[in-house]
């Protein structure tokens, strides 16, 4: 079946409004915030343009923002004098913690402004410490999950917090494992453990990491100035409330994925 046009674009102006109602319970924002640190910097600054459009295309009133620049007075978030009913949240400090968020971390907390994704969101969802239980087939079972659920959650490999106890073990098994800090973001401070030199190492096992089994990701054939070469491929689903809202790839080279690689970035999908 073919694809409605701006079918995708509905779906997400639905998702704001579904947040503001999930938080306010009634009315709609007027104006909307696409916050992030620096975003005219940011690689996919132009994902920010075309969101602000979309908005904007439906009678939404909508800026992109830089956090530093946002005020929290008088009960209100504001950007540029204006006030903002709802921030659409591009920043990767996922709890606020850092000083330039304060405005956004107060207005936050108090209530002043719809904030979506927000730390509440990354606490339950994104968190890489969450992979540690929802790995571990023998506390799923002690839940009383479904064989089905079961299943499903098996496709995630397994993964363990790394502390001084089980650093040891960790340290002599690394080739085999994938360490992550528990709330990283675009493949920072990511490291394969078989590239993992004794000064990481030291910052690795005082905590803040996961170990995750290594799972070597699929490959592609693509053409780069008249020859073909290999990329590395991963599929990402976009999605908001249990649905699928768009699916993409990422072509790269490298540990992680990455926006450098020669011939890289994002590609289609193509679902047959």
């Amino acid at each position: 079946m073919p694809v409605k046009p701006y079918a995708f674009e509905d779906a997400a102006f639905r998702m704001f409004h579904e947040e503001w109602i999930r938080q306010r319970g009634t009315g709609t924002a007027r104006r909307i915030a696409i916050v992030d640190d620096g975003p005219e910097e940011q690689f996919l600054y132009p994902e920010f343009v075309l969101a602000r459009q979309v908005l904007e295309a439906r009678g939404i009133e909508a800026a992109i923002a830089d956090a530093s620049h946002l005020r929290h007075e008088a009960g209100r978030l504001t950007f540029d004098g204006n006030p903002i009913d709802l921030v659409y949240n591009r920043v990767t400090d996922f709890a606020f913690d850092r000083p330039e968020h304060k405005a956004l971390r107060d207005a936050y907390r108090d209530g002043a402004v719809v904030v979506t994704p927000n730390p509440h969101n990354h606490a339950l969802l994104a968190d890489k410490r969450n992979l540690s239980l929802l790995s571990d087939p023998a506390i799923l079972e002690a839940w009383g999950l479904e064989p089905t659920h079961l299943a499903q959650l098996s496709s995630i490999p397994r993964t363990i917090l790394v502390t001084p106890g089980n650093a040891n073990e960790l340290w002599k098994s690394r080739k085999g494992l994938f360490f992550k800090p528990t709330g990283g973001h675009g493949g920072k401070a990511v490291y394969r453990g078989d590239k993992v030199t004794r000064g990481v190492w030291a910052e690795i096992e005082r905590g803040g990491y996961v170990a995750q089994t290594l799972v070597k990701p699929s490959e592609r054939m693509i053409s780069i100035d008249e020859g073909i070469q290999a990329r590395k491929m991963d599929v990402r689903l976009y999605t908001y409330d249990g649905q699928v809202l768009l699916v993409a790839a990422r072509l790269y080279q490298g540990q992680t994925t990455n926006f450098r690689s020669p011939g890289g970035g994002f590609a289609p999908v193509f679902v047959i």
